[in-house]
């Protein structure tokens, strides 16, 4: 049987930076303080798994996100490697049965988040531990000018006064020069191993399509391409939408976004793993673990929030070593809208006293009290009740949640679910006989689908809002037919828990953190500015413009990008354009964007070439909107 170590090393040895990682092994078990970038697929968690499980003790993963350290201990459990993820779940009792465990039971992994990491209870309890390695992962979040800072990351330094002999490592996927002198002033790392892979992938080409139809030239990339894929939208409604617009023209895709049950979640997983559904459309939740060699192309059909996540999300195709595409589709409207949608829905500090004050109001909390229950919460509701922006509001919150203040556990995974436990016919039947029970109902069929099959998460309030009652009216008629035998319900009263860190102060506790709530803001306005900055630059190779972003400088474009492509075009004349044109006008009748996907030229080239057609009367246009020869 193999070995915990030796299952790890089976990764290991077909990862294509392994040259790599055998350097920063070799650091850290020479028990040198380490900072590693490495972009993504680079086999960042190896670097301190093997390790760890080499050197004798405990090694301590500081990660930002229960989501990333749920999977990272599942994957290590899979393995049959001992690891505990110390979530805000955990009773006090059973946190202090999981020190035991990593005391005394050979337990190696101790994942937590930094904010947990906070409690004097917790610091004292990894003092008794016998600690090898701490690795800090997501380290950029030490930052303010990463994409994703977090100010309890600046507390992580205290782990070098509670286990002054352990080895740190801090690993991130996407970080500038200004980053990472960040990360080691701030772990106050003496002279660290710097190990900084190049974000160069020359398998992969880079390409911004400038298009109006996004959706129809979306088919014909992918009709192209007919292989695996990531779809990423910027939102959770438009993750369904788009994979039911696929299912529609024939394309067989899952859809994946935070929202989802643990249940869903997998089955959309294991769906794109396997190619039963080879297009993944997906929130950017989807992309921790990911580690699928033949994904073909990433495309991004909303504006990427910032070029770390982008370089992130686009890391994820051609991982196999094969030539694969990284897509923008965008327009000018859609990036005005992003623009737009953007400022407005940024919690600056006036509106996050004003939610922070009706949390408080919300929950009933007393002036110096903070309270150590976990609140139910739904935000739907919470946002209802005062008349708030849902993803403003949101915003607010996640505001409160890094600056230290409130934690937002959206990982609490019970919600209300129900099934259909009586045939079709006899559905129709009871509503003809009960017509007061028919609205709900039919509300139910046509919201949910396959209620007949398995169970269903529903969202009670949805359903009221939708026609127009109260929350609990919902709730009453479900139980109703629950207990008349036509649905099975369990009802869950929460889909969140709510924690209060910090006692209320009122406007003090939202004044101490204003400058950094509105540099923050200001931080990711210019991200986002960067962004749409890249996908106007039609001028500058793609390639050069990520690197350059990432402080790397390439003399020679790459040659495959669209702008790349594009200026090799420029050199071919418009009457070669036009040749190919008639060539595939030959053969059958085509709109416009067909003929753009079919020929290797921009699609202002085309469109040019089609006009100068158009008015030598050499091609038409039919009533189905296609072009055809006229000779």
């Amino acid at each position: 049987m193999n070995t915990p170590l030796e299952i790890l090393k089976k990764y290991w040895n077909h990862n294509h930076f392994r040259e790599t990682q055998e350097e920063i092994i070799s650091s850290v078990l020479n028990k040198e303080h380490t900072i590693v970038l490495l972009p993504t697929g680079g086999g960042k968690s190896l670097c301190y798994q093997i390790p760890s499980l080499i050197l004798d003790g405990v090694c301590i993963v500081i990660s930002p996100l229960i989501a990333l350290i749920n999977d990272q201990v599942n994957s290590l459990k899979e393995k049959n490697i001992k690891a505990i993820a110390l979530t805000s779940q955990l009773t006090e009792d059973e946190t202090i049965i999981a020190f035991d465990n990593l005391q005394f039971g050979n337990f190696k992994f101790l994942y937590l988040s930094p904010e947990k990491l906070q409690s004097s209870f917790i610091q004292e309890k990894i003092k008794q531990l016998n600690v090898s390695l701490i690795a800090i992962d997501e380290a950029h979040c030490i930052s303010e000018w990463g994409h994703d800072f977090r100010p309890s990351y600046l507390q992580l330094k205290i782990l070098k006064d509670l286990q002054p002999n352990a080895t740190f490592i801090a690993l991130t996927a996407t970080a500038t020069q200004r980053v990472l002198e960040d990360i080691q002033h701030h772990l106050e790392l003496d002279k660290p191993r710097i190990y900084k892979q190049s974000f160069q992938r020359n398998n992969l080409s880079y390409r911004v399509i400038n298009t109006e139809d996004i959706y129809g030239r979306l088919l014909q990339i992918l009709h192209k391409i007919n292989a695996s894929v990531i779809v990423y939208t910027n939102n959770r409604k438009q993750t369904k939408e788009v994979a039911k617009f696929l299912h529609k023209n024939n394309f067989k895709s899952s859809f994946y976004h935070g929202g989802l049950s643990t249940i869903e979640k997998t089955n959309a997983y294991n769906k794109w793993m396997n190619d039963e559904t080879p297009i993944m459309v997906a929130t950017n939740a989807f992309g921790m673990g990911i580690d699928k060699p033949n994904v073909r192309a990433v495309i991004h059909i909303n504006t990427p929030d910032s070029i770390e996540n982008y370089i992130q999300e686009a890391g994820r195709a051609g991982r196999d070593g094969k030539v694969s595409h990284s897509i923008i589709l965008s327009n000018n409207s859609a990036l005005f809208e992003t623009e737009n949608r953007f400022t407005s829905n940024l919690a600056d500090t006036k509106f996050a006293k004003k939610v922070y004050n009706h949390l408080n109001q919300f929950y009933s909390i007393s002036l110096g009290e903070i309270p150590n229950e976990k609140f139910g919460f739904s935000l739907q509701e919470f946002c209802a009740t005062y008349n708030l922006n849902l993803l403003k509001t949101y915003n607010a919150i996640k505001i409160l949640e890094r600056e230290g203040i409130i934690l937002l556990d959206e990982n609490y995974t019970k919600k209300s679910s129900l099934k259909f436990i009586v045939s079709n016919a006899y559905i129709f039947n009871y509503i003809e006989n009960k017509p007061s029970k028919s609205i709900l109902i039919k509300l139910i069929l046509r919201s949910y689908g396959g209620i007949f099959d398995h169970y269903t998460i529903i969202n009670e309030y949805s359903l009221a809002k939708k026609l127009n009652i109260r929350k609990n009216e919902i709730i009453n008629q479900l139980t109703n037919l629950h207990n008349n035998g036509i649905i099975d319900y369990k009802h869950e009263n929460t889909t969140s828990k709510l924690y209060f860190l910090v006692p209320r102060e009122d406007d003090y506790t939202i004044n101490r953190i204003s400058k950094d709530i509105e540099k923050q803001n200001n931080l990711k306005y210019d991200k986002l500015r960067s962004v749409i900055t890249y996908i106007k630059n039609n001028d500058t190779c793609r390639n050069t413009q990520l690197l350059y972003y990432f402080d790397e400088f390439i003399s020679k474009p790459c040659g495959k990008c669209d702008v790349c492509l594009d200026k090799k075009s420029k050199k071919t004349s418009p009457k070669n354009i036009s040749e190919k044109i008639i060539q595939l006008l030959k053969e059958k009748q085509l709109r416009s964007q067909d003929i753009v996907s079919q020929l290797n030229y921009s699609e202002t080239e085309v469109l040019n070439s089609l006009k100068i057609l158009l008015e030598k009367n050499k091609i038409a246009i039919t009533s189905q909107n296609k072009f055809k020869l006229n000779f």
